[in-house]
């Protein structure tokens, strides 16, 4: 499962020049490489090519790989690349549980098999007999886990990580990371982290490209 990108750039629509010289890189299982750069110079805009979230109008050129196959004439859903965004997305209308068993991948059949997947990550993210909780009474530290942990079991091949860390307090940051980047490596997934942060880059321990 290796994330490869081949000379890839991405045009704004109307504009003349593409956002980013062409970009090359390879990710191998359980490696986070980082991409670094401001606000503004299309960090988001690469992960929403790779994820196949392309905004209407934007124009890409090069090759993005994943484990030999070419991801960008697939539909976001067929690419089996997982997203944690700044923000913990979780859904208000779902328990903790719901929300977890939410992404459960398919290949998890069965109402127990399911169930008890469900409490395996609940109990590895350090939110044991959390599962009925609504999601708005967790911490922000206990949304960051859990959201990582939906993420996983839904089986992606890749995981695109768009600045998570940047909204938590700075005690809270580097346990947050260590969990996110320690839990990728161990399940041999590569994964591409966007910041700003040089910290957050070092802490990664992969590549680091600036944009």
């Amino acid at each position: 499962m290796t994330l490869i990108l081949q000379d890839v750039t991405v045009t704004a629509p109307g504009a003349s020049a593409p956002l980013f010289a062409p970009l090359s890189l390879t990710v191998p299982p359980g490696v986070v490489a980082a991409v670094m750069g401001p606000s503004g110079v299309g960090k988001s805009t690469l992960l929403d090519l790779i994820g196949g979230h392309l905004g209407r109008g934007f124009r890409a050129t090069g090759r993005v790989t994943l484990d030999g196959r070419d991801l960008l004439p697939l539909p976001a859903e067929a690419r089996r690349v997982g997203v944690l965004f700044q923000d913990a997305h979780l859904f208000p209308h779902l328990s903790v549980g719901d929300n977890l068993a939410f992404g459960l991948s398919a290949q998890v059949r069965g109402r127990t098999a399911r169930r008890a997947a469900v409490e395996q990550a609940l109990d590895r993210a350090g939110l044991s007999g959390m599962a009925r909780r609504d999601p708005a009474t967790l911490s922000g530290g206990q949304r960051a886990r859990a959201a990582l942990m939906r993420t996983l079991l839904a089986r992606p091949r890749a995981i695109l990580l768009d600045e998570p860390f940047s909204r938590l307090d700075a005690a809270l940051r580097a346990e947050i990371r260590a969990f996110v980047l320690d839990h990728i490596r161990a399940e041999a997934i590569p994964a591409l982290l966007v910041t700003h942060d040089p910290e957050d880059a070092r802490a990664a321990a992969g590549p680091i490209v600036p944009l």
